[in-house]
């Protein structure tokens, strides 16, 4: 009983087997340029992709070739920068040098010793001589002045020496000017141009106010060579 099933079973299975190989085998074939329909494939779910945060040395990373570039940029400038400033320092150097000759050309007090000590000298004694008056003598300036003063200088003089003039007998003023230094700053030929210095002390011996009163003064002097002496031509001030 049972081996007649299991043969019936075996036959039900072999059967359906050849139906369905014939089924594939009727199927027409599709024809040339035909394009076979295939069913649509399932969409896939995209998965979302979680964007990775930009590390500090990501950013560092990317940003690293400009300071690179400029670490090469700089070198270069700095190189261009000293060639310019060396240029213009060594034109500077060599116009100062040419002005330097030039002026030494004409001004002998950078080269002549003995010439400007005696300006120097000269003029020291005429500013003491000038610029000292006793009241008791004034004759005495008065020479001195005609003999060293000439051009714009005596009438510079006569202005500064009024006031002194009028107080002097009054006062019985004893104005006395020693020159402490005097500095050459140009000689040209027969004129120079002198920077002095001194100190002045203004005695009074009248009974009201008698005393003394000190000064220091700073002035210039353009002097001329006249006649074997150096006289004052012209007095300038400071303010």
């Amino acid at each position: 009983m049972s081996t007649t099933r299991h043969l019936i079973n075996r036959q039900r299975r072999l059967a359906a087997v050849s139906a369905a190989a014939a089924e594939r085998t009727a199927a027409p074939a599709p024809a040339a340029g035909e394009r076979t329909v295939r069913p649509p494939a399932r969409p896939r779910t995209a998965t979302p992709r979680t964007a990775t945060p930009r590390t500090a040395a990501a950013e560092a990373t990317e940003e690293a070739p400009a300071p690179r570039r400029a670490r090469r940029v700089l070198p270069a400038l700095l190189a261009a920068l000293t060639v310019l400033l060396g240029g213009f320092a060594a034109l500077a150097a060599s116009r100062t040098a040419a002005l330097h000759d030039s002026v030494a050309e004409h001004n002998t007090a950078l080269t002549d010793t003995a010439r400007t000590s005696e300006v120097k000298g000269q003029i020291a004694q005429a500013v003491n001589a000038v610029f000292s008056y006793d009241y008791a003598d004034p004759a005495r300036t008065d020479t001195a002045a005609k003999r060293l003063l000439t051009g714009k200088a005596v009438q510079q003089y006569a202005a500064m020496l009024a006031e002194v003039r009028k107080q002097a007998p009054v006062q019985k003023l004893v104005l006395t000017t020693t020159v402490t230094d005097t500095g050459v700053t140009t000689i040209d030929g027969d004129r120079a141009h002198v920077l002095v210095f001194a100190d002045q002390r203004n005695t009074s011996t009248a009974k009201a106010g008698a005393g003394s009163t000190y000064a220091a003064a700073m002035f210039t002097v353009d002097a001329v060579r006249q006649g074997g002496t150096w006289r004052i031509a012209a007095i300038g001030t400071f303010g």
